[in-house]
């Protein structure tokens, strides 16, 4: 830090955590320097994401729910196992867990012994089919386990603003990615150790009408905010 002439930030809560824990850094050494992706103009049309639904066995009439990404201590497992169980019996939701990690076999086993029937369990998938997979599923998973202390921002969440469906984020009081969301009009957030409030946002978006123009929101906000050209200019800008 002492030898940085700029120091960059995934977003305000890592900015004021650094400047926090850190108070010999200048303020006006550190900004925000977020995520960005290069965005894909096309994506599958109805038919196709039918295709998709039933290619991997998921249900065409239920909302699907997705999480992508990696499977280990942070995203806290035992809790997002205890979360599939309050919703063992939810006949409209269906979950989707695609991905690796060390707690991969910890998810694994839970399915193989109580067989739920509205969880599907992937490996891991090549970045083009599971960009493809997550554009055919109706909203996206982000969990963090809540005893974080330390904000994290993680990546996925770009994965589904540009699939064009809505977020919810079930994570710790450190980060500011569920503040995002909602603020964004693009999901909704909720602690991670509180099971009847994430089953609480999985009804509401279950009940709601309003998906696609959630999920449109949350693609225009990816348009200005996380672009390869937005992290270009937030660097430039400091230089």
């Amino acid at each position: 830090y002492q030898i940085s002439d700029y120091i960059g930030c995934m977003s305000q809560a890592n900015v004021d955590f650094l400047l926090k824990h850190n108070p010999q850094i200048a303020e006006n050494k550190v900004s925000i320097c977020p995520n960005g992706i290069e965005v894909l103009e096309s994506m599958p049309d109805e038919d196709r994401k039918k295709e998709l639904r039933k290619k991997y066995g998921l249900s065409t009439d239920k909302t699907v729910f997705v999480y992508g990404g990696n499977l280990g201590k942070p995203q806290g497992i035992p809790f997002i196992i205890e979360c599939l169980k309050q919703e063992a019996n939810n006949e409209e939701a269906e979950f989707l867990i695609v991905g690796s990690g060390t707690e991969f076999e910890k998810l694994n086993a839970y399915i193989k012994e109580n067989s739920p029937a509205n969880v599907r369990l992937l490996s891991a998938l090549p970045k083009e089919d599971y960009e493809q997979l997550v554009s055919a599923c109706d909203v996206g998973l982000i969990f963090l386990d809540y005893r974080f202390t330390i904000p994290n921002f993680p990546s996925r969440l770009l994965s589904y603003m540009q699939s064009r469906i809505p977020v919810l984020a079930a994570t710790d009081k450190a980060t500011d990615i569920g503040k995002i969301i909602e603020q964004g009009n693009f999901g909704l957030s909720c602690s991670s150790d509180d099971v009847k409030q994430f089953s609480h946002c999985i009804e509401r978006f279950v009940k709601s009408d309003n998906l696609k123009k959630l999920g449109e929101n949350g693609y225009q906000y990816l348009l200005e905010n996380y672009t390869v050209s937005n992290v270009y200019a937030s660097i430039v800008e400091v230089l």
